[in-house]
């Protein structure tokens, strides 16, 4: 059987850091093409600059690797996105099309696109929001992935173009900094946490959102992409549920290691984004049609996050 060559783009960020790493275990180094717009001189070695809005570059570099598979990870991201909305919605419908269509083109057996508990609005329920709720997101940034799902399954229907989605809610991982979404208080406060500084976090103590953990992210994103094609039934975007919780609990989780952790609050305009969004997820159609589970609990999160952050910073013994 042909091996897989399997090209990822947006490699460098938070995902496609880890994402990456996954995929050269499980299909061999050598037949993972990791690419990013913006190449850092430590990650040159695993990383090629690509443009995925250039059309010639991504075939390019499709045609020169026969590539089988393409995980497209390149996108702007909420917050970032509120900023810059017009270029938003350019670079993240743009480059969805450069790859969709050159997918099609090369006829690469299958293509990874990530959605996002973004692409629910206010009128859905904020507990267990099903998979099947009318999406009417508020930033721009959840207006591309829903117009993304559409697509993808356009592409599935008319073309045959094997694309598969999750929605994903915010990651928490310890291996990259954060990079630009409403969630990404998550992140950082594990960082303020084990460099014993206080953190002023820009959403109310209450606010709850669906989350999950960097390891059960990939292994999603892996057992779904490795399911075979009959068990695929949702062609727009899978909801995934890992966990849910307040920075206030995981705040406390944290207190568990570091009881002198302090947290303040001083909401800005990504607390109305995430007002916006679901507290919990439904996933009843991921476990039944891939058997999807999650793993990790916030205590578990807690811990591994705080561990592997010690060695980060190299406070080997801090406690």
């Amino acid at each position: 059987m042909k091996k897989d060559k399997i090209l990822v783009t947006g490699a460098g960020g938070q995902l496609g850091t880890v994402l990456v790493k996954a995929l050269q275990e499980l299909k061999g180094a050598a037949n993972v093409i990791a690419t990013d717009l913006y190449v850092k001189p430590e990650k040159e070695d695993v990383l090629l600059s690509l443009d995925a809005t250039n059309t010639v570059a991504v075939e390019q570099i499709i045609e020169e690797n026969s590539i089988t598979q393409i995980y497209h990870l390149a996108a702007i991201l909420s917050a970032k996105g509120e900023e810059e909305p017009l270029q938003t919605w350019d670079i993240n419908l743009k480059s969805l099309f450069t790859i969709f269509e050159a997918a099609r083109k090369y006829k690469v057996n299958k293509v990874f696109f990530p959605s996002s508990i973004a692409v629910f609005g206010a009128s859905a329920p904020k507990l267990n929001t099903p998979q099947d709720f009318c999406l009417d997101p508020t930033t721009v940034y959840g207006i591309s992935k829903v117009a993304g799902e559409q697509w993808a399954n356009y592409y599935f229907t008319k073309y045959g173009l094997d694309v598969r989605s999750l929605r994903y809610p915010g990651i928490i991982g310890h291996q990259s900094l954060p990079g630009g979404g409403t969630t990404d208080y998550a992140v950082d406060i594990y960082h303020k946490a084990v460099q014993k500084v206080p953190f002023e976090c820009y959403l109310k103590k209450d606010t709850a959102l669906p989350m999950i953990y960097m390891a059960d992210a990939v292994r999603a994103t892996t057992e779904l992409m490795e399911a075979p094609k009959n068990q695929i039934k949702t062609r727009t975007s899978y909801n995934i549920n890992a966990l849910s919780f307040t920075p206030e609990q995981v705040a406390k989780s944290i207190q568990t290691w570091y009881p002198d952790f302090k947290i303040t609050y001083k909401e800005d305009y990504r607390g109305a984004i995430a007002q916006s969004w679901p507290c919990s997820i439904l996933d009843t159609q991921a476990q039944e049609d891939w058997d999807w589970e999650p793993h990790y609990r916030l205590d578990d999160v807690s811990n591994e996050m705080l561990t592997e952050l010690r060695k980060k910073y190299d406070l080997h013994s801090q406690l």
